[in-house]
Formats: structure tokens, C-alpha cells, sequence
């Protein structure tokens, strides 16, 4: 996920997609994989265990989650736009906002 943002130049702060939303992803998917009843007799096995429904509703669910965040990211950006402002100056920009508004940084 790093060497992705970095790839992409994008400058988000703290890495908090990378650590948050592509574990998360993950651990989701993980759990359509290699979920078994020998662990919890109350769930359902995962693909790797004869159950290829559970893969794909782990699948749809971090689909319909991340289109349901970034739609209502969308609209609170811009209602937050609309009243301050989301935009940092170009000196800002430039150092990074690891460094501009947290005084730190998350990789090095």
C-alpha cells in the first residue's frame, strides 16, 4: 500500500489508508477465504473450506463499504468546503502535511 501511494505521489497523511483501509480490506477477504467451523461452529465456511458464497458475500460487503464511505466522504468534504475550506497553502503542499500539520513523519 505504501510503495503504491508512493508510486502514485499522493500525500496522505500518517498513511492512514494504507494501514486502516487496506488492512481492513483485507482482513474482510481473509475471512471469505479462510473461515471454518472448526474454529466457530456458529459461522460459515470460507472458500478454502468448500463455501465459495461466504468469499463473495465478504466481496460484495467491502464493495458496498468503501462506495458507501467515499460517497458520504464526498458529500461532508463538501460541505466542509463549502464552509472553511479543505485546501492547505503551496508551502504546505511542498514540505508535506506529515511535517505541516503534525510536526512529523509517519515513514522515513
Amino acid at each position: 500500500a505504501i510503495a503504491f501511494r508512493n508510486k502514485r505521489g499522493l500525500d496522505e497523511s500518517l498513511d492512514v489508508w494504507a494501514c486502516h483501509g487496506m488492512a481492513g480490506t483485507w482482513g474482510a477477504l481473509a475471512t471469505g477465504l479462510f473461515a471454518t467451523t472448526a474454529v466457530n461452529a456458529a459461522g460459515a465456511n470460507g472458500l478454502f473450506y468448500g463455501n465459495p458464497n461466504q468469499f463473495v458475500i465478504q466481496l460484495i460487503t467491502v464493495v458496498v463499504t468503501i462506495v458507501y464511505a467515499v460517497v458520504i466522504t464526498f458529500i461532508l468534504a463538501k460541505i466542509l468546503d463549502s464552509i472553511w475550506g479543505l485546501s492547505v497553502s503551496e508551502n504546505e503542499e511542498e514540505v508535506g502535511l506529515d511535517i505541516s500539520e503534525h510536526g512529523e513523519r509517519a515513514y522515513t
